[in-house]
């Protein structure tokens, strides 16, 4: 069963386009021009109840607007979506109980009360029993290290805790789908390997599903089976991160190095689709698409002087920087 389906979703915002110069303020004032600038341009996503998906592209992508049509912030232009059973934005009442949300800019957390009394207030407004939200912020204590900061005002709070009181209040009332939109942003490397810990538990236990929009590639390789590309409005690559290494990555690597230069390299056709020297001592070869790697390496080392070797995978960052530069 899939826990989010949205279908042909499109998104326009009608904006002002003023005329350059003094007369064409003049004229702006009797004769306003308007245009629509599209964001997302007719999107299909599908989510199983359980999956951790990454939701990536460049500023600008659309991601965040997505998000919000997914939340039911935001009214759709055009499409349907539907997550948990429920239209977001015309069901809203009862639908904002399934679902959790952080936004890394923007906190949930009433600003001059302590965490523990904006958590109360939270408990009141889910309708959460006192005793299950005990259990629940004592849960996430355990992982998240809440209790040192339970009494302290948001407003006074670092980064790191503000993003992980509003982790605990997105889950207090046990969302089914929890939307996560930059939330380790300016995060510390510790604080980062913390959420991503307790992100894997919350999955692995509850089968929360988990949509996932990062700047952050390492969040997505450490939590995401599966990653949704946007750019332009539209998806230009659903899949997993194999396959996104392969389409944009040119595939895996052979690096070796060698004890001697070598006159002459193994010739694997199929296998091999190039080989490229680093030096007289470095070669890197291209391995084909379905290459036999256990072949190739006994090739390998019994036709070369072999120091060291080994497969490399393409950097999820390489990968995306090269999708990104091909942006038309």
């Amino acid at each position: 069963m899939a826990a989010i389906e949205a279908v042909g979703l499109r998104k326009s915002f009608r904006t002002y386009d003023r005329r350059p110069g003094f007369w064409g303020g003049v004229h702006d004032l009797v004769d306003r021009r308007w245009k629509e600038v599209p964001a997302v341009a007719g999107i299909d996503l599908a989510v199983p109840a359980g999956e951790i998906v990454g939701y990536i592209g460049p500023n600008g992508a659309g991601k965040s607007t997505t998000i919000k049509m997914l939340t039911g912030i935001m009214r759709p232009t055009a499409g349907s979506v539907r997550v948990n059973g429920f239209d977001p934005h015309r069901e809203r009442a009862r639908y904002v109980k399934t679902v959790g949300a952080v936004f890394g800019q923007r906190s949930q957390l009433w600003w001059d009360l302590a965490v523990g009394e904006s958590f109360e207030l939270l408990r009141e407004l889910y309708g959460v029993p006192k005793a299950v939200a005990a259990e629940r912020i004592a849960r996430f204590d355990a992982v998240l290290g809440l209790a040192e900061f339970l009494r302290t005002p948001v407003r006074k709070l670092s980064l790191g805790q503000r993003m992980r009181a509003d982790l605990a209040a997105s889950l207090l009332h046990d969302p089914a789908v929890l939307f996560l939109d930059e939330p380790t942003v300016g995060l510390d490397v510790v604080t980062k390997a913390s959420l991503r810990a307790f992100l894997r538990t919350l999955n692995d236990q509850r089968k929360t599903t988990i949509v996932l929009t990062t700047h952050d590639l390492q969040d997505i390789e450490a939590l995401c089976s599966r990653v949704v590309v946007i750019d332009h409005g539209r998806v230009v690559h659903d899949g997993d991160l194999d396959g996104l290494r392969t389409r944009f990555g040119g595939g895996k690597k052979l690096a070796i190095t060698l004890k001697a230069a070598a006159a002459t390299l193994p010739e694997l056709p199929g296998a091999i689709a190039a080989w490229h020297r680093g030096d007289d001592l470095h070669l890197t070869g291209e391995l084909a698409e379905g290459a036999d790697i256990p072949a190739v390496l006994a090739r390998c080392l019994a036709a070369l002087p072999v120091a060291d070797i080994r497969i490399d995978e393409p950097d999820i960052e390489d990968v995306v920087k090269a999708l990104y530069a091909g942006r038309s």
